[in-house]
């Protein structure tokens, strides 16, 4: 069951050896939930696991104590005998992260404290002296499962309840990761000494530094690490240039970011991105960047609210942008929700124009595409781990799904079905696969329940043609 890789760390909150719960009169040996249970589980999980006891150190313990509340990967806190130093150390752990921290207890205790009842508690059965095999297979299959899925959920959910009420705190490690870029760009300052300019220099050092970590952060899909540290650039930046207009880059990095985060929840993340982009005036600008944004924040935002208002302005801000910028990736989306208003509207004329103009835009789309095709070929460096070579398949991936979407929005099946399976055969992830799927999805019964089943027989030539 154990896996043989350590991808990170755990740090195990609990007492040890034998202690006597008082509430209950029961003396529980707690070294044996974590040698028979805790540890294998955190290990299978793929994490180094460390108790308190097995810290290796030097003069008092507070202080590595205290280093892996902050920095462990993960902390399983066993709350059992209700352990004064575990609900301490407990606290101190909510206070510092947001996430990935697992609340186990044996199944006796009677009851919790008011504070701790606001989060998730996993339970096992202890025997006293010793646990039951068949208890222990069942809780390691369990934890090891736990710990699995909050390391891989991206966003990771806040199960502290510091920062699920507290939503704007931030937390220290983050603040912590700034302090050291900051810190290094002023050491590579000071190694240029006849170089160095105190202002602009070192406010420019750290923002490249920054940009890297904001870079870093962004493929771990650490969003919130990375929203962070988007956040100090955009402050350094408005304090050196002392303007009251933003640099247009970052907030739409800024935004993007903050949608992907997901957090404190969703919705609140989308409605933070939209005020971020609001900033660059969407209603007049030029600018496809901030009309792409623009109509995706609004795009997701109908998705969860399923408020008209927002796919009408997804529609408008897509519309603006595939006409000024003319690539697929807004044809695409603006093709798309024209079917969705179509299939909400209750005016048929009007779900009618939309639909037979979402064919046309699929027809443009595909000519756009082709042309990209055309216009570029693989590479001749044959290397397939290159740079060169995988960004070329990137791109041509979407183009490839791209042109399978528009065949299935126009109804060419055989076609669709060509495009689609050479854009899988080329897919570097999965998540690629899965997105194209997923609308594709979303898209067939859009066209299954056509509003152009109101046009009379007999009429002219069917506009979807």
């Amino acid at each position: 069951m154990a896996n043989q890789t350590t991808n990170g760390t755990c740090f195990v909150i609990m007492g040890f050896n034998k202690k006597t719960d008082f509430e209950t009169g029961r003396t529980l040996d707690l070294d044996k939930s974590y040698l028979n249970m805790i540890k294998p589980a955190v290990e299978a999980a793929g994490l180094k696991c460390v108790r308190a006891d097995e810290i290796v150190h030097s003069g008092m313990i507070d202080v590595p104590m205290y280093e892996q509340l902050l920095t462990a990967d993960v902390v399983v806190a066993d709350l059992s005998t209700s352990n004064k130093n575990a609900f301490y150390e407990l606290g101190v752990r909510h206070a510092l992260r947001p996430y990935t921290t697992v609340v186990i207890c044996e199944d006796g205790i009677k009851s919790f404290p008011f504070d701790v009842n606001h989060v998730s508690i996993r339970t096992y059965h202890h025997l006293g002296e010793d646990i039951g095999f068949s208890e222990v297979m069942r809780f390691t299959r369990e934890l090891t499962k736990a710990i699995v899925e909050v390391m891989k959920k991206t966003p990771r959910d806040a199960d502290s309840p510091v920062y699920t009420f507290l939503t704007r705190l931030k937390a220290p490690e983050l603040a912590a990761a700034v302090e050291d870029v900051v810190a290094k760009a002023a050491e590579l300052n000071a190694d240029n000494a006849e170089t160095f300019q105190p202002a602009a220099t070192d406010i420019a050092q750290t923002h490249h530094l920054l940009i890297q970590q904001v870079d870093d952060a962004q493929k771990r899909k650490d969003w919130i690490m990375a929203k962070s540290l988007l956040s100090t650039i955009r402050t350094l930046r408005i304090s050196q240039k002392n303007e009251q207009r933003e640099d247009p880059y970052i907030l739409q990095r800024l935004a993007l970011i903050t949608y992907k985060s997901k957090f404190p929840n969703e919705t609140e993340a989308l409605l933070e991105a939209h005020g971020l982009l609001n900033l660059l005036d969407p209603q007049t600008t030029n600018d496809p960047e901030t009309l792409g944004l623009w109509g995706a924040v609004h795009k997701r935002l109908w998705e969860v609210t399923a408020k008209s208002q927002y796919i009408d302005e997804a529609i408008r801000a897509y519309e603006r942008g595939f006409y000024l910028k003319n690539d697929y990736y807004n044809g695409i989306n603006f093709a798309f929700l024209l079917n969705i208003r179509a299939d909400q509207s209750k005016n048929k004329a009007e779900a009618i124009t939309d639909f037979v103009q979402a064919q046309r835009v699929r027809k443009e789309v595909l000519s756009i595409c082709e042309q990209w095709v055309t216009n570029n070929p693989a590479p001749a460096n044959k290397n397939a781990g290159s740079k060169e070579m995988k960004d070329y398949w990137s791109s041509r991936y979407w183009v490839q799904a791209t042109i399978g979407e528009a065949y299935t929005g126009l109804g060419e099946a055989e076609k669709a079905e060509k495009q689609l399976s050479e854009a899988y055969a080329n897919a570097s992830e999965d998540w690629m696969r899965e997105s194209t799927e997923t609308q594709i999805k979303k898209l067939k019964p859009l066209l299954d329940n056509s509003p152009l089943k109101f046009i009379k027989e007999g009429s002219e030539t069917n506009p979807a043609s």
